[in-house]
């Protein structure tokens, strides 16, 4: 498989000033592990340099970048790979460990076995290859190295290492067997969808993970909240994902301007589309959308359906109000298996996150205690319907003339004056099935 070479990698590469180690090591502290009020777990006070974007950028060979990474705080929780060692891992990069692709590149399966790399347990790897031809490029590389190789909390993805060698840009994570939500949500089949309390699950993680990043001594803005971006393992648990469009803000009150628009059509909050403002409260606009997602079954942007419909938000956040239109609006894969008042309990979280107004919407830590409420709501009070039907009267009622208006109630009625003693189950309030 070959490789586009980097056209901006020379002696001239940029690397962003605050990976000097010097710098790092004289601003750095340490502090015992805490826990915020809202029970969201960290493992220790969190203190990044402030990084607008990464524009801020120092002269550098590729050897003082490598140097730079492996002896700063970013790198030494990180392991270095070779490019050759990743060739290893993913076998040349074969096409059946192919997981597919995003703005960044293509992602690889991969495998670490025992003795493969000192401090590596053996495990399955996730490999992604940047694309220089993609939509992202060498500084969302370098955010994606330098937010993650210093994070750590349950609901983000665990960047476990990186190759830099001549050309190349790769990174290496942890792989989640889950996939990505926007797959499983939107791409699999009608059988194995998401049930009520997954979704709950997966939104309550993804809160928590947002919250964390919002929570750091300079709060990061995630900037690309997605379903794509939501990957999980094989019980469901998310993690959050690619952190190339990630930057430090502010404060939490204020507003961080910026000229170069970045994001995903239908997730990117309004006034960061209209003026360039962006604030962590841009981030949960984009939560708004996630969470009427996962209500609704729809996509963001879905240029199939109708054009009053194409765009979700404009559809439906108006709905999210009307609790007598709500139910029509629910993800009819659901089969009326959901809580009816955490459904009404999401809808009101899920339009307080969409206000126009960034300091009407509520923080993410409010949201995950929100989150937390709606899922202990475990009541399904809309349960699929099974009818006892006699044997004899399944051919009269696929009769023609029992097929009217008034076909179920004539169903039902009929059904209640037969004896169940001669009968066959069925399933739902359409289907027959006659015993044999």
């Amino acid at each position: 498989m070959g490789f586009k070479k980097l056209s901006l990698f020379s002696p001239k590469y940029l690397m962003p000033s605050c990976l000097k180690p010097k710098k790092l090591l004289k601003g750095s502290s340490s502090s015992s592990s805490s826990s915020s009020s809202n029970g969201i777990q960290t493992s220790k006070k969190i203190s990044l340099r402030r990084i607008s974007s990464f524009s801020d950028m120092s002269v550098r060979s590729s050897l003082s970048v490598i140097s730079d990474l492996s002896n700063s705080c970013i790198g030494s929780n990180l392991q270095i790979f070779t490019f050759n060692e990743l060739k290893e891992l993913t076998q040349c990069f074969i096409k059946s460990n192919y997981l597919g692709e995003g703005g960044f590149g293509p992602v690889f399966k991969g495998f670490i076995g025992e003795n493969f790399k000192p401090g590596l347990k053996s495990q399955q790897v996730a490999v992604k290859i940047l694309d220089l031809d993609g939509s992202q490029g060498h500084r969302e590389w370098l955010a994606e190295v330098f937010f993650l190789g210093q994070l750590r909390h349950p609901n983000l993805v665990n960047l476990i290492g990186y190759c830099l060698e001549d050309e190349q840009r790769l990174l290496v994570y942890e792989y989640m067997e889950g996939g990505n939500l926007e797959d499983v949500l939107f791409k699999g089949c009608y059988v194995s969808n998401l049930t009520w309390l997954q979704r709950m699950k997966i939104a309550l993680g993804s809160a928590k993970g947002l919250a964390f990043l919002h929570e750091t001594e300079k709060p990061i803005i995630f900037r690309d909240f997605k379903a794509s971006n939501i990957l999980l393992d094989s019980d469901y648990n998310p993690k959050l994902s690619d952190f190339g469009l990630a930057i430090n803000g502010i404060d939490e009150d204020d507003m961080h301007a910026t000229t170069r628009i970045m994001g995903t059509e239908g997730y990117a909050a309004p006034e960061y589309v209209m003026t360039g403002h962006l604030s962590t409260m841009s981030d949960v606009f984009s939560f708004g959308v996630f969470l009427l997602e996962l209500l609704t079954g729809r996509r963001a942007i879905d240029n199939s359906r109708p054009s009053r419909e194409q765009n979700l938000v404009a559809w439906g956040r108006h709905l999210l109000k009307d609790y007598h239109k709500l139910e029509k609006i629910i993800d009819p894969r659901l089969e009326g298996q959901y809580s009816n008042e955490g459904s009404k309990k999401l809808a009101a979280l899920a339009h307080q996150c969409l206000s126009h107004h960034p300091k009407c919407r509520p923080s993410m830590s409010s949201v995950v205690k929100d989150l937390e409420a709606i899922l202990k709501m475990k009541e399904f009070l809309i349960e699929p319907f099974v009818y006892i039907v006699p044997s004899e009267d399944i051919k009269e009622l696929e009769k023609p003339a029992n097929r009217d208006q008034k076909g179920r109630s004539y169903r039902l009625k009929l059904l209640s004056s037969r004896s169940r003693s001669r009968s066959g189950a069925v399933h739902s309030d359409t289907t027959f099935v006659e015993n044999r």
